[in-house]
């Protein structure tokens, strides 16, 4: 999906929460997420859709500087594509501190944002 429209990313509370938390252990949390930012800004969609919610959710492997594994140690992210110009960070996890979300609590944090 690539538009001419400007896409705005919004970033729901539980992943600021989740990021601040984050940042304590890895210095470089920030900005691993920026360049996951400018893409969705772009208009793309990295990451595999996330079956089973009833929303249009994709999960996103991103790199964690701090941790020399590349993507598979790195961090994860799901987000919610709102409308075609409105996306929605809702969750960050670090790979080596969490295993899975289910598609029910992806569910269940979409609808709280709703």
């Amino acid at each position: 999906m690539t538009t001419k429209h400007p896409i705005r990313v919004e970033i729901a509370e539980p992943f600021v929460k989740k990021l601040k938390r984050l940042f304590k252990k890895y210095s470089y949390a920030y900005e691993d997420v920026q360049g996951l930012i400018r893409q969705l800004e772009r208009g793309e969609t990295p990451g595999d859709k996330v079956q089973h919610t009833g929303y249009t959710v994709y999960k996103v492997r991103v790199r964690n500087s701090d941790v020399p594994k590349g993507k598979s140690g790195g961090y994860r992210v799901i987000y919610y594509v709102r409308t075609p110009v409105r996306v929605t960070l809702i969750m960050i996890y670090s790979k080596t501190e969490q295993t899975d979300i289910s598609s029910e609590t992806v569910k269940r944090l979409i609808e709280d944002l709703e």
